[in-house]
């Protein structure tokens, strides 16, 4: 089954041509970070006016492989707690990645708390927004798309190591990105100083620590579910560096500096 794009026009630009020309400057002329694999990268999901620039220099600062697993929350509340779509195209305007569908079904054969559903998926932005980005930079790639609303840390993080057992034993590499904004709706220093705590415990590689201090503090990381569950696996996977590529909130677009959303980007190798 194809999914069809549910934010264009909205998120970003809905015409083929202008949201080629967009995605192509979010990431051109990016020196790669680092000649190491990168394991796992997380990247915001706002409209592309606010976080378009910290996503796709994030990218394409990134060594992604061919296939990437896309973990996302699920805004909209509707579907499978932890919900793969296992076939198909994702399309956007002028293009599409192709479901890598073996890896789909091995991790739904391998990982019982992911099921099969496209129901989670057919509102939700917050994977959609990143695939123009990926198909700028990297054309060919391939996507195991999976959207989390399981809040219970014990079982993301059995499934984010057995997500890495999957990964491990695939025939190709295989990297994971986490589609995350950070705080929401507070002021910009607030969100600097909150954001910063939570940044912390990914670049020290702690997803029991991250999901901890997001809780303890009350952090409104949309994206913690699916990170903590990314990170666990990339922890497993052998990651012994996290770097931050960038952070900024919607108040250095908006002017807006007293009810902001913050956006970092960072890659794990």
């Amino acid at each position: 089954m194809n999914r069809k794009p549910a934010v264009a026009g909205q998120f970003y630009p809905g015409n083929a041509l202008d949201l080629a020309r967009e995605a192509q400057k979010y990431t051109s002329k990016r020196a790669p970070h680092s000649s190491q694999p990168t394991i796992l990268a997380m990247v915001p999901h706002a409209g592309y006016v606010y976080s378009g620039a910290i996503a796709g220099e994030t990218i394409a600062r990134a060594n992604l492989a061919e296939t990437v697993v896309l973990l996302g929350p699920n805004h909209t509340g509707i579907g499978d707690l932890v919900a793969l779509w296992p076939d198909g195209t994702w399309l956007f305007p002028g293009g599409a990645l192709e479901v890598d569908e073996p890896l789909a079904a091995a991790i739904l054969a391998a990982i019982p708390g992911i099921t099969s559903d496209y129901t989670a998926h057919l509102g939700e932005h917050s994977l959609e927004v990143q695939l123009p980005l990926l198909h700028a930079k990297f054309p060919k790639t391939r996507i195991v798309p999976i959207c989390i609303a399981d809040p219970h840390p014990g079982s993301l993080l059995a499934m984010g190591s057995a997500l890495a057992g999957v990964i491990a034993r695939a025939q190709k590499p295989v990297s994971i990105v986490v589609s995350s904004d950070m705080s929401h709706f507070i002021s910009a220093r607030q969100a600097k100083k909150q954001d910063r705590l939570a940044i912390d415990q990914i670049l020290a590689l702690s997803p029991q620590g991250l999901f901890q201090t997001v809780r303890d503090h009350a952090i409104s990381m949309c994206g913690i579910f699916p990170m903590t569950m990314g990170l666990q696996a990339a922890c497993a996977l052998g990651a012994t560096k996290a770097s931050e590529i960038c952070y900024a909130t919607s108040g250095d677009v908006s002017q807006d500096y007293d009810n902001v959303v913050g956006y970092a980007g960072i890659v794990v190798e």
